[in-house]
């Protein structure tokens, strides 16, 4: 078995029975791991229509056949469920240690179905497999819960948890690794507490063998030497500097940074929330995920003040959430609000979008003082994103509304117009005014609202890996098309998305071809990404939703941008999206045709179900 494990655990947590089975390898070749091979066993093996915290859910956990092996940057996998804050299919990915752990003990991943009657986790150290109690550490919360379980069992395994929000269900809950590594959008910390299981502790003491050792090393260090000698991700690059904050500058400057509930585009304060300030003033050191060079991530310390201490930095999209989009200036409160989020285990773009979403209400008058229980929240208070993400993740006060996210919040108070999402999931920092083909991506991501499903912020204003104009539409349906399918093989290869700064669909395609051995063209691991956007797709319509859910909020297709070069547009969705159903071979209805699902081997029910 090559690149695979060629094992998968399934566990029954109603029954508690666990039993080990042979992976599929003819999915395994269509769909390769992580976000499309888990994505292919949900649909099979759930009805899309179920309450997505009910125990007919599944909550799988997969890694890809690159995961763990020494290809660039190959710490990744995925948590895909039927995701309670859309409805929609959902698959969030994470990088750090633990996916690389699970294949060293000798599994691809893990399938959870039903529900426990009491809190449990699961221990995983090679062939030995137990379900144990976790009622001493329920209600505990991410770090305290990470150091109990490495005490109790090897202390050098590897963690994934919930904190009390995953508990309390909190629909935009994450599941956490290695502290605060996030498999972070769409709630699947939430289904993963509507489990009652706690988390999952694994040790592993095995190899992963690849099919042509040569070939793949020859792939991988060929990668690896395109990743060093990019400006974007090799030593003395953008990432490596200034880690993802290093957006905030390039977006303000562009005018396309989402500014106080989206209202505008372009933050004053933007400087004391970038990379460059960040580093400057906070940064203790970098930190890298599993076989990674780039080295993104941020370790900082809040220097003095009531948040004093060392802290996980904000990536981009956190820095964000709680920052321009809450009119927030101070990397302090930022920095402490986003240490909030890994100790709850809460997503920080929602969390901090959400808070945002609220301040607009609040100013308009929608949500009352009394409503807050005698609280104010104003534009601007940098003490409001931490009390607020404290008392969302343990669901108090106004906190067990906000636990809903920005969309139900608001349609509560009558006015769901002023929730920036799609299909009821927060957008993140990006405003798809000022760039044409993110708009179209928002509109018809398979997870609502989300940036890494085919980033367009990449050509449009990186210039990466060709220069287009941001505020042209014609072509973006076709680029949009290659991004995503992109994106979906390099989600379930289980490399990180970080990689594609500097290297590409013939890259990937020979490190692939290297671990697994399957004799495929470019072309050819492009369809796989293809069947999976499809397959999502799939589910989704049978889930209901429909052409009327590839859409955006009424203010980026009615309210014009009021500044910088995209000053007077907004984004014009309607001539991309009929492109893009056209290009992805969809009807009018964007409905895949039979001729699409025959040319993916797919099946054929979703026409049925229509």
């Amino acid at each position: 078995m090559y690149g695979w494990t060629g094992k998968i655990i399934r566990v029954n947590l109603t029954d508690k029975k666990i039993t080990i089975e042979d992976l599929n390898m003819e999915d395994a070749r269509l769909y390769l791991g992580g976000r499309g091979l888990a994505s292919k066993i949900l649909y099979d093996e759930i009805d899309p229509k179920i309450d997505p915290l009910s125990p007919e859910n599944k909550l799988i956990f997969m890694t890809g056949p690159m995961t763990g092996t020494y290809a660039a940057c190959a710490g990744r996998f995925n948590v895909v469920a039927k995701a309670p804050l859309t409805g929609t299919i959902g698959a969030a990915n994470s990088g750090g240690h633990f996916g690389p752990e699970l294949k060293f003990a000798g599994y691809d991943g893990i399938i959870f179905e039903g529900k426990s009657d009491t809190p449990v986790y699961l221990h995983i150290y090679d062939d030995l497999i137990e379900i144990k109690s976790a009622e001493h550490i329920w209600g505990k919360d991410v770090f305290e819960t990470t150091d109990i379980l490495l005490k109790e069992n090897e202390e050098d395994a590897r963690v994934a948890c919930i904190g009390p929000a995953g508990e309390k269900q909190v629909l935009f809950a994450t599941v956490m690794n290695d502290r605060d590594r996030a498999a972070g959008r769409s709630g699947m910390g939430a289904v993963m507490g509507s489990k009652n299981l706690k988390a999952v502790v694994v040790k592993g003491t095995k190899g992963i063998n690849v099919a042509d050792k040569n070939r793949f090393i020859e792939a991988t260090l060929d990668a690896r030497k395109k990743i060093k000698e990019n400006p974007v991700t090799g030593t003395g690059g953008g990432l490596p500097t200034y880690g993802t904050e290093v957006l905030v500058n390039i977006l303000n400057e562009s005018h396309a940074l989402p500014t106080r509930n989206w209202k505008e585009s372009y933050f004053e304060d933007g400087d004391k929330i970038s990379g460059e300030y960040l580093t400057e003033n906070y940064l203790v050191r970098n930190k890298a995920c599993f076989a990674c060079s780039i080295g993104c991530g941020r370790v900082v310390r809040i220097p003095d003040g009531k948040y004093k201490g060392i802290v996980a930095g904000p990536e981009y999209e956190a820095g964000w959430s709680f920052g321009a989009s809450c009119g927030v200036g101070d990397m302090n409160a930022i920095d402490k609000a986003n240490h909030v989020c890994n100790l709850l285990g809460i997503d920080p773009i929602t969390m901090g979008a959400t808070i945002a979403c609220a301040m607009e209400l609040y100013e308009k008058g929608y949500i009352t003082k009394e409503d807050l229980g005698g609280k104010e929240l104003k534009f601007g208070d940098a003490e409001s994103i931490i009390y607020w993400t404290e008392q969302t993740g343990n669901r108090e006060g106004f906190g067990d509304i906000m636990a809903l996210g920005s969309y139900r919040m608001a349609e509560k108070y009558g006015h769901p117009e002023l929730s920036m999402t799609v299909k009821k999931q927060e957008m993140p920092a990006y405003d798809g005014r000022a760039i044409q083909g993110m708009a179209l991506s928002y509109a018809t991501s398979n997870r609502g609202g989300c940036h890494v499903r085919g980033y367009m912020t990449s050509p449009e204003v990186l210039g990466i890996p060709v220069k287009t104009d941001p505020l042209v539409t014609e072509g973006k349906a076709a680029l949009l098309k290659t991004f995503q399918d992109l994106t979906a093989v390099v989600d379930s290869s289980d490399i990180c998305l970080f990689t594609t700064f500097a290297i590409g669909l013939p890259e990937i395609s020979e490190m692939l071809r290297g671990a697994t051995g399957l004799e495929i063209s470019d072309e050819d691991v492009l369809k796989i990404g293809e069947r999976i956007w499809n397959l999502e797709r799939i589910f989704n319509i049978e889930a209901g939703f429909t052409k009327k859910d590839d859409t955006l909020p009424e203010r980026l297709l009615k309210e014009p941008v009021t500044s910088g070069p995209a000053k007077g547009k907004v984004a014009e969705l309607e001539v991309m999206l009929e492109e893009y159903y056209q290009v992805r071979g969809w009807n009018e209805e964007g409905i895949p045709t039979e001729e699409k699902l025959e040319e993916l081997s797919l099946d054929k029910r979703v026409l049925a179900a229509v």
